[in-house]
């Protein structure tokens, strides 16, 4: 008995040391294989760091500023090529790419030639089949192409105001894709991230949603999706990506629906209005009310004074007095009307300009809201109020002209928590009384031209009334977009 408890010690010792020596082994090799993994990585961070200094290659990134950013912020570690699974941030970051489509955006804008699944699988599940050099390249093409989408869904690839220039080198834009980009890597979250840098107005997510069965779920269910709707719809999501629709109060006038939208957090309230002529075109921007003038004097622009007030004025000699018009030169001084005159002025009309006073029949209504903008327009009060049970109301020469202007004035007072200053809107209104009524805190105006929206799940078009889409649609998908038209 003592024999076979002592052989079964020894057979225990032997296999106890047997463990330690496998485990010594294995722990030999696993910490082998750690310095191999950091040695690499140090090689591919030198050579990201060499190829980064690269002129040549920085001509060839949408965002060079944005990814040496990036990469110099992490000392030039890899973002991509580490080990990882089918879930890992390089594969969600290429589904990413899959899906642009759905966000009305153009596969071409993303690096596709170099930017292919078969290459990552030989980077990621073949070590060493791909020279260093690919590698540092691929990482640095990825980064490219996650920084662009991000900016793109932000902001918009083609924003006038924030062209990619100014995004790539302007420091005092808050939004950084770099820092959204290195947010998502952090929480192995690269789809969620990226897609919260879109808006969050309710016109675009409807859009967007719209967009995403179109170019996903119909497709993927064998309809037939036209790709014509898509193209009006991806062009309209980049212009909503300009406008910055994100406020919960302000004011929304769209271009070619002849509507005003004035959102405020209960309510949403919605006002005809008629916009420009193709030839004198309302433009788009975003601006703040700030304030409104009852009664006002209008100064007539120097295209209309030139082209259409003087050849009137010569033609009919109480046509200045019976619509309230004076003429004055360039010093103030008041030109007494008359064939003589007149004949002076019109030979040499960059001398004078003409005022309309307050009146039921001044070009500005009753009442008229001021913005600032560079093009000198306004929203005003008409008095040709049977022009808004027209369809087609693109009519002025720029100016934005709103039914029911009284009713609009007072929801404004209303929200600023002005009702003191209403009964001074209905009086100056309504006796003609000239008077500045200013708001407490300015609400955001956005001037935009959407060709399409989504109401309730189906896809209103409008009237391209200033031929708008076609340089934009060829803009956003270029050369694939000739390609098709030619088929």
């Amino acid at each position: 008995m003592k024999t076979a408890i002592s052989s079964y010690k020894l057979l225990l010792s032997a296999v106890l040391l047997l463990n330690l020596q496998l485990s010594a082994c294995f722990a030999g090799s696993a910490s082998r294989h750690t310095e191999t993994l950091r040695a690499i990585n140090s090689a591919l961070r030198d050579e990201i760091r060499r190829q980064m200094a690269d002129e040549g290659l920085q001509d060839q990134l949408y965002f060079p500023k944005s990814v040496s950013k990036f990469y110099a912020t992490a000392d030039f570690d890899p973002a991509w090529i580490k080990p990882q699974n089918g879930v890992g941030p390089a594969w969600q970051a290429m589904l990413m790419i899959d899906c642009v489509l759905q966000f009305g955006l153009s596969h071409a804008d993303y690096h596709p030639q170099e930017l292919t699944y078969g290459q990552l699988h030989n980077i990621l599940d073949t070590p060493g089949k791909v020279s260093l050099a690919l590698e540092a390249r691929y990482d640095i093409m990825l980064t490219d192409a996650m920084l662009a989408l991000i900016n793109h869904l932000h902001f918009g690839k083609l924003n006038p105001g924030y062209p990619a220039g100014r995004i790539d080198t302007t420091t005092t834009i808050s939004f950084q894709a770099t820092q959204v980009l290195a947010a998502g890597l952090q929480a192995k979250k690269i789809m969620e991230v990226i897609e919260a840098v879109q808006p969050k107005a309710r016109e675009y997510t409807d859009m967007q949603r719209h967009m995403h069965l179109l170019e996903g779920i119909y497709q993927d269910d064998c309809y037939e999706v036209p790709q014509a709707e898509v193209r009006k719809i991806a062009i309209n999501l980049e212009r909503l990506r300009w406008a910055n629709l994100d406020d919960s109060v302000y004011i929304h006038i769209n271009i070619p629906s002849y509507t005003l939208k004035l959102y405020l957090r209960d309510s949403t309230y919605r006002f005809k209005v008629i916009v420009g002529k193709p030839g004198t075109p309302t433009p788009t921007l975003l601006s703040a009310l700030r304030y409104f003038t009852t009664a006002p004097e209008w100064k007539v622009p120097a295209k209309i004074f030139r082209k259409e007030l003087l050849p009137k004025a010569l033609a009919d000699s109480s046509y200045l007095e019976q619509n309230h018009y004076s003429i004055y030169d360039s010093k103030g001084k008041y030109i007494t009307p008359g064939r003589a005159s007149l004949n002076l002025v019109r030979q040499h009309p960059e001398l004078y300009f003409a005022r309309q006073s307050a009146g039921c029949d001044n070009a500005l209504g009753q009442v008229v809201f001021r913005f600032p903008n560079v093009y000198d327009i306004y929203l005003h009060d008409t008095p040709e109020q049977k022009l808004f049970s027209r369809d087609d109301r693109d009519l002025s020469h720029g100016c934005i002209r709103v039914e029911q202007a009284e009713k609009l004035g007072t929801l404004l007072l209303k929200n600023d928590g002005s009702t003191d200053q209403i009964t001074a809107l209905h009086q100056g209104m309504a006796a003609y009384v000239n008077r500045n009524i200013y708001l407490k805190k300015a609400i955001p105006l956005k001037i935009t031209y959407l060709t399409c929206e989504v109401n309730e799940g189906e896809c209103v078009t409008y009237k391209d009334i200033y031929d708008m889409d076609k340089s934009l649609e060829m803009a956003l998908y270029g050369p694939a977009l000739q390609l098709t038209m030619q088929k």
